[in-house]
């Protein structure tokens, strides 16, 4: 069976990681790898390893997962950080889920395998921003949506506009709004992997600035 599902992976300076990654995707994704200004070999691992690369220019989590969004072809599409942090397995039953009608957004809730791998501070923001979404709106999800899967059609039209750390909240408030049936299964979380240059939300500075993110949008 070919795929069935693009796969799209917004990355920046994480050639360390794709090398390791890609390899283990399951055949029923389709990869696409947005590279967001990387100054690696991001690209080059990328094409090597069979993925098809997207250049995003504009900085921004945001910015590169909708460059991944409008390149992709198929009916369903999956999201995840390029990073090594998620297993690519653990996407099968949340693809299941909306490939089976039972919902229109799967997303995976993280749960650390170490000490260390979920640092205090950016739990502590993905718990108060999540609280804030369920008490506010009556969200359905646990967790910023981190790894999540639907249909390319309906998130286009879900017209999702920020660019930035702020489009995984946007995305969450406006999928609620919409009426839309979410299933969350709970997803691994592990260290990146060795070699890939820190995010900005992996520091209290960046968690900090992610945080900002989330609120501009929930103002």
């Amino acid at each position: 069976m070919g795929p069935v599902c693009d796969l799209v992976l917004p990355c920046r300076d994480e050639a360390a990681a794709l090398s390791g990654l890609l390899p283990r995707v399951p055949e029923a994704f389709s990869v696409i790898v947005v590279d967001n200004g990387s100054r690696d070999a991001t690209a080059e691992v990328a094409r090597r390893l069979g993925a098809r690369v997207v250049a995003e220019q504009r900085p921004g989590y945001g910015a590169a997962v909708h460059a991944g969004l409008v390149a992709a072809e198929r009916d369903l599409v999956a999201f995840m950080d390029g990073d090594g942090s998620f297993d690519p397995e653990e996407l099968l039953p949340l693809v299941e889920e909306v490939r089976a009608g039972r919902a229109d957004l799967a997303v995976g809730r993280r749960r650390p395998v170490s000490r260390g791998t979920w640092p205090w501070h950016a739990r502590a923001g993905n718990a108060l921003v999540v609280w804030w979404l369920r008490r506010r709106i009556g969200m359905a999800a646990h967790d910023i949506a981190a790894v999540r899967v639907c249909r390319r059609a309906d998130l286009l039209a879900l017209d999702v506009r920020d660019r930035r750390f702020g489009y995984p909240v946007e995305l969450l408030q406006r999928a609620t709004d919409a009426g839309w049936r979410v299933v969350e299964r709970d997803v691994g979380y592990h260290p990146r992997a060795a070699g890939t240059r820190s995010k900005v939300s992996g520091s209290v500075v960046g968690t900090v600035r992610t945080a900002r993110d989330f609120w501009r949008v929930l103002a």
